[in-house]
């Protein structure tokens, strides 16, 4: 039990610290070809018509692409816009 709780604290430490786990089952070659694929539809993930082409780019379905999004908003590297959607704020985004 002790090792649990060891084990627990240091997840909660780790999350409190601002860092977002990758989702599961996503490479993190698949979040690379997000991040290239939504720098090519102008760095923001908004409606029907940017998804789409972000995931036929990045070979991606749906729920993986909505994944990365929440993971890059958890981790600092997106942002949400008033409209309800994300915009990527770093590398060729930045």
């Amino acid at each position: 039990m002790k090792w649990a709780s060891a084990a627990w604290a240091a997840g909660v430490v780790f999350l409190a610290g601002g860092c977002a786990l990758p989702p599961e089952g996503v490479s993190a070659e698949d979040v690379a070809e997000y991040k290239s694929a939504v720098a090519s539809i102008g760095c923001e993930m908004v409606s029907e018509s940017d998804y789409l082409p972000v995931e036929l780019q990045a070979g991606l379905t749906r729920d993986q692409a909505k994944d990365i999004t929440a993971y890059l908003l958890a981790s600092g590297e997106a942002e949400r816009l008033e409209n309800g959607g994300a915009k990527l704020t770093t590398g060729a985004c930045a």
